[in-house]
């Protein structure tokens, strides 16, 4: 008794739409794919791990290697194709993928790879800028006052 009901008016706006043959009511939930065609967007990502490199700590081959093993494309490992390319430049390992693509994504991986390595006491993966990840060794030089 609060609302008025709305019955009565959508049956009118119905008969109206379905008199005038120009206008034609969409159904609701019911939306037409339409398949854009061009460019997806190519997002590229780099995982710097220069720092270990040098005092060899790890192989940045490796690591690539890790990445191709394990990266998930449509929920399959082993699947990369077009949509993921790896590439390595000394110690820098590129990772160039199509859209749906996290750079989170490869966090994960570098500490998984870390943590199989028993490396992961003392490195971390930290981003410096938006696309990239660096692997640095954690500030154990505190000040110790005590001794």
């Amino acid at each position: 008794f609060w609302l008025k009901p709305l019955w009565p008016e959508r049956i009118r706006l119905t008969l109206l739409d379905s008199a005038a043959p120009s206008r034609a009511m969409a159904i609701k939930g019911l939306k037409k794919k339409v398949a854009v065609k061009g460019k997806k967007a190519l997002l590229k990502y780099t995982v710097d791990c220069q720092q270990p490199a040098d005092d060899n700590i790890i192989e940045p081959k490796d690591l690539e290697k890790f990445f191709k093993d394990r990266i998930k494309v449509e929920g399959k490992t082993g699947n990369l194709g077009d949509k993921v390319t790896i590439s390595r430049e000394k110690s820098k390992i590129h990772v160039s993928a199509e859209a749906p693509f996290s750079k989170r994504y490869l966090k994960y991986l570098s500490k998984k790879y870390l943590k199989m390595q028993q490396l992961r006491d003392f490195l971390r993966v930290v981003a410096p800028n938006k696309t990239a990840y660096e692997l640095r060794y954690f500030n154990i030089n505190e000040d110790n006052d005590d001794e």
